[in-house]
């Protein structure tokens, strides 16, 4: 029995203590980002002696990103819509004596600017920075703006830094957890579908089966997902040659990712003769076996598959292959039961060459 996780505070830390997943990440991120905005606020008040810099922490915490790729793309992006927010603030504000006009010009005016999608998701800058500026009262004295300006790319620099280079994060260990489950899924969806193909009967409920070729689909889109993030993490990071990388993963992740569209294809094929209920859509007894046997080993082929450095042994399954083809050719089961065979052989076949690409 798998024991049930513990998901009190006092659970999540201890794991994140002892393992190295998700909470040791978002905790290290945590940490990161107070060590940034502390930093910042400390350069910018002590160091430099700007009065008021609440922006510096505010964008050092923003560019503690997911990736070292995300910061330096982040930091561009915050620093181009916070430059735009202090500009049109000080436009509006030499135009408009109003405060209150100036206000909900520069808010409305910025929001449409943030939306431009160079400026991605800190596009939200614009319109706030402006009106912060306007708000604290300091839209019209250059000097002023010109200090919120310098904390702002001063504030951005540092948490780009820290991202860098204090354990900037890798995201190997969700590669090996998404192959591992995507494998798992495979493998068990072709062993119910051999049960399936087997049977003399078909089950009254096939929804338990459908259910699992939901599951598998999302799985496959998950490691895709993955499988993305992981790559992104490794660009410009200086622990890209880390055992966390997940470098070792990627190849097995890749070919269970290409070996989904087969496997759908041929429970498809099952799924589309069982609709019926007829048995002469059905191939006969003895070919059924030989199907039947083939996506068994295939199954244990998936599993070795997800497995770093270990090359599934793919003989046993080229022999039934050639079994199953042997009954389509030799024309014994009449055309209409061949036909169901066929059906399912053929993307059967596409699953063996992917395995054998690979």
């Amino acid at each position: 029995m798998t024991p049930k996780l513990d998901r009190t505070p006092l659970g999540w830390a201890a794991r994140a203590v002892r393992v190295p997943g998700s909470e040791r990440r978002t905790a290290l991120q945590a940490a990161k980002a107070t060590i940034a905005a502390v930093a910042a606020w400390l350069l910018a008040t002590v160091v430099l002696g700007l009065p008021q810099p609440f922006l510096a922490p505010y964008a050092a915490i923003f560019l503690v990103e997911a990736t070292v790729y995300r910061s330096l793309l982040g930091w561009a992006q915050q620093v181009g819509s916070v430059t735009a927010g202090v500009l049109l603030a000080a436009g509006v504000a030499q135009l408009v004596p109003e405060q209150t006009v100036t206000l909900a010009l520069v808010v409305f005016v910025g929001l449409l600017l943030g939306s431009w999608r160079r400026f991605g998701g800190s596009g939200v800058w614009v319109g706030v920075t402006g009106m912060l500026l306007v708000t604290y009262g300091t839209a019209r004295s250059s000097e002023l703006l010109g200090d919120r300006l310098l904390e702002t790319a001063l504030g951005a620099a540092i948490g780009l830094a820290v991202n860098v280079l204090i354990f900037p994060p890798l995201y190997g260990e969700r590669v090996a957890t998404a192959a591992d489950r995507l494998a798992a899924a495979l493998a068990g969806l072709l062993e119910d579908t051999a049960e399936l193909v087997r049977a003399d009967e078909l089950p009254e409920d096939l929804d338990w089966w459908l259910g699992r070729i939901s599951d598998v689909r999302s799985l496959a889109r998950a490691a895709e997902d993955a499988s993305g993030l992981t790559r992104e993490g490794r660009f410009l990071n200086l622990r890209q040659r880390s055992r966390h990388a997940g470098v070792q993963h990627e190849r097995p992740l890749q070919t269970l990712g290409a070996l989904w569209p087969p496997v759908e294809q041929l429970v498809e094929a099952v799924r589309t003769t069982s609709e019926g209920r007829e048995p002469f859509v059905y191939p006969w007894p003895q070919a059924r076996d030989a199907l039947a046997n083939l996506l068994l080993e295939l199954a244990a082929a998936v599993r070795e598959t997800a497995v770093p450095g270990r090359n599934p042994d793919l003989e046993r399954c080229r022999s039934l292959v050639c079994q199953v083809e042997d009954r389509l050719v030799s024309s014994q089961d009449g055309v209409t039961a061949t036909l169901g065979l066929g059906a399912m052989a053929l993307p059967a076949r596409r699953l063996l060459r992917q395995l054998d690409e690979h």
